[in-house]
């Protein structure tokens, strides 16, 4: 396992690598003027591919927790830590900003903890926003409830499942509830906290029961002379089974959590890059996809000879893909076109194939046409009519090829061997069953198919 875990955080490393180097022209000093704007609108996420990688390198997992007001967030973390660093209090909204501490409880692993504001306080948009900001840097997340789930909280919940990291259910102040009301809690925390009616209960090291920061209880001390009194003494935190849980994870699948994270963030960051670079190169865009059109239907028209046009047509669609690519500052390989050019022909559900058929027809009956044609009119006038719906076709095919090249092309270089969904696929594809991994192979399957 700890071999298949490096495998995972070098073939992340390999991946961001690669697409800061395809994006090096825009990341040079002494930049174009015509690459000089998209540099501009592109410098946040090409600093956000720098920082995921310089995050991989620095070998440090981020666990953020989450949840409404009062549910003891802070107090969690302080049991962890062995002391009272984050601000606890009886008032709503102690925690104002994200604020991280380091905590290392073991030689080997590094982490920081991210205390998070509640997510019902006041300002609510702006906090919401500040939790999708966390939450998208966390590799871990920790979602505190007190008892039974409220409408509110089932929301957060949701949304942060969105946010497709692994996540633990934290039922604190369990010191609060009597054992039998403290199970049948348990026990609905299991099936709602998987977040999907039709998802598997959560696992035992998905959920766990602690009391942070336990209430004051009354004592009876017995003195040696006979004495007796009453006093008020404040139990240890009960946080040893989270502690144990989460050691156990990173222990587990550390390194895979880091790599699966930073691709996400790579992937995401990578396909806003291109779509910025689409958006503002939109007319050079639509310019080169109607040159190629035209050039594919003069070339296939007044090709004669069966085969060869359907041949110059196909190559005419692979120059269009690539040279979509160069204007996009997209790397493509001539196999990488052929790959996406298949992918679209067989994704237009037979629309495109049809059309590919049609035009081998025309040109079977073109060919005929023009060797049997000699001197006769007739036989001329049917070879341009084969000609002309033949260049229709192909005409139409090309500009179909464009436009879905285009929306191929606004996930950015995510594909090909180290394409950051490509890392992804391959670390869910090796996920094992007893990992807490393995739920969010569902939830980004649903972008990568079925595994």
């Amino acid at each position: 396992m700890s071999n298949l875990q490096e495998t995972h955080l070098n073939r992340a490393r390999a991946s961001l690598r690669q697409a800061l180097s395809w994006y090096g022209y825009l990341r040079k000093p002494g930049i174009p003027p015509k690459n000089s704007e998209l540099a501009g609108l592109v410098k946040p996420e090409l600093e956000a591919l720098t920082n995921t990688l310089n995050k991989l390198d620095s070998n440090i997992i981020r666990i953020a927790v989450f949840g409404l007001v009062s549910r003891g967030k802070s107090a969690v973390l302080n049991a962890l830590l062995g002391q009272k660093i984050l601000q606890t209090g009886p008032l709503n909204g102690v925690t104002q900003y994200p604020r991280s501490v380091r905590w290392t409880p073991g030689d080997k692993v590094q982490i920081e903890l991210i205390d998070t504001p509640g997510l019902d306080e006041i300002q609510g948009e702006t906090r919401a926003q500040m939790a999708r900001e966390v939450a998208q840097q966390a590799d871990l997340i920790l979602f505190v409830v007190s008892g039974d789930i409220t409408r509110t909280e089932y929301q957060g919940l949701l949304e942060l499942r969105q946010a497709q990291k692994p996540l633990i259910l934290v039922f604190n102040k369990i010191d609060l509830y009597p054992d039998t009301d403290r199970e049948t809690i348990y026990r609905n925390l299991q099936q709602l906290g998987a977040a999907n009616p039709q998802a598997k209960p959560l696992k035992p090291d998905e959920i766990v029961m602690v009391a942070a920061e336990p209430a004051p209880m009354e004592v009876r001390v017995e003195f040696s002379d006979g004495n007796v009194s009453y006093e008020w003494e404040t139990p240890a935190p009960q946080v040893d089974e989270l502690k144990q849980i989460i050691l156990n994870i990173l222990n587990r699948e550390g390194r895979s959590l880091l790599a699966l994270n930073a691709l996400i963030q790579a992937r995401d960051a990578e396909e806003a890059i291109a779509q910025k670079t689409i958006d503002l190169r939109e007319k050079q865009a639509e310019e080169l996809i109607w040159q190629y059109t035209k050039y594919k239907s003069l070339v296939v028209g007044l090709n004669p000879i069966a085969f060869l046009d359907v041949l110059g047509g196909s190559l005419a669609d692979l120059a269009l893909i690539r040279s979509l690519a160069r204007l996009y500052g997209l790397p493509m390989t001539g196999y990488e076109a052929s790959q996406i050019l298949k992918t679209i022909l067989f994704s237009s559900g037979g629309l495109l194939l049809g059309e590919l058929g049609s035009s081998l027809l025309l040109g079977l009956g073109k060919s005929a046409t023009a060797i049997a044609s000699g001197e006769n009119p007739l036989n001329i006038t049917t070879f341009a009519g084969s000609a002309l719906a033949q260049a229709g076709i192909a005409g139409y095919g090309a500009y179909t090829v464009g436009k879905a090249a285009q929306a191929y092309l606004e996930k950015g270089c995510t594909w090909g061997q180290l394409g950051a969904s490509t890392v992804i696929q391959e670390i869910l594809s090796q996920v094992d069953q007893n990992t807490i991994l393995y739920r969010l192979r569902q939830e980004l399957g649903r972008n990568f198919g079925d595994f």
